[in-house]
């Protein structure tokens, strides 16, 4: 039996893979997480074999919660399953450990298929999307190393530039400090850097914020 946990913001497609993947046999719905923060909660207490991840979600998005599955050596086989267009996002969560990359277009028979696959330990893309994929890593790494993170990752590293405690970062983003600390270890792991120092240093070479606006040193 395939365990699947389905992590997506939008209740309406949770419902809606529930069902569906409900008339498989052999696969079952082991649970469903609304946010990045509920769905690594219940990959540590599940244990799926399989995750339909969403990329685009609150609290924690998608791809920080694949860096953190990866930190935590969290073996479930990841499928994506997305609205997101951007190439980078393709390119960095492939990178991050997913096996499979789906835009929420799909069909039902391949999103199907692709669990299965991934059960399995296969990766399947799309053509498209395997296009795109060779077409970023083709052009090698981006001469921009901020094209690595993603928007709420900026924020974050901005807010480290600006020499904010990660209490403090949480409450500017209306978000957790567990939450803080899990953008903070994604924003190290992609721009190779060992602390926090480092980072807000990072930042401000790259003028996330204006050196005037820098406050002390975390």
């Amino acid at each position: 039996m395939i365990r699947v946990l389905i992590a997506d913001d939008h209740k309406v497609v949770r419902q809606g893979l529930r069902f569906l993947l409900s008339q498989e046999p052999g696969i079952e719905v082991a649970g469903e997480a609304a946010d990045g923060v509920a769905a690594l909660e219940a990959i540590r207490s599940l244990r799926p074999d399989v995750v339909l991840l969403d990329l685009l979600m609150p609290r924690l998005d998608g791809l920080s919660l694949l860096t953190a599955m990866r930190d935590e050596q969290l073996t479930a086989a990841v499928l994506v399953l997305t609205s997101s267009q951007e190439d980078e996002h393709l390119v960095q969560a492939v990178r991050a450990g997913a096996l499979s990359y789906l835009p929420k277009t799909a069909g039902v028979d391949q999103v199907v298929a692709s669990v299965r696959a991934a059960a399995r330990g296969e990766s399947v893309l799309e053509p498209a999307a395997t296009a795109r994929l060779l077409r970023e890593l083709r052009r090698g790494p981006g001469a921009d190393p901020l094209a690595r993170l993603t928007p709420r990752e900026l924020d974050v590293l901005r807010s480290l530039a600006q020499g904010r405690s990660n209490r403090e970062i949480g409450r500017v983003l209306s978000v957790s400090e567990e939450t803080v600390k899990s953008h903070v270890s994604s924003i190290l792991a992609k721009l190779g850097l060992s602390d926090r120092t480092q980072a807000a240093i990072f930042g401000l070479q790259h003028r996330l914020v204006p050196l005037d606006q820098a406050l002390d040193p975390p």
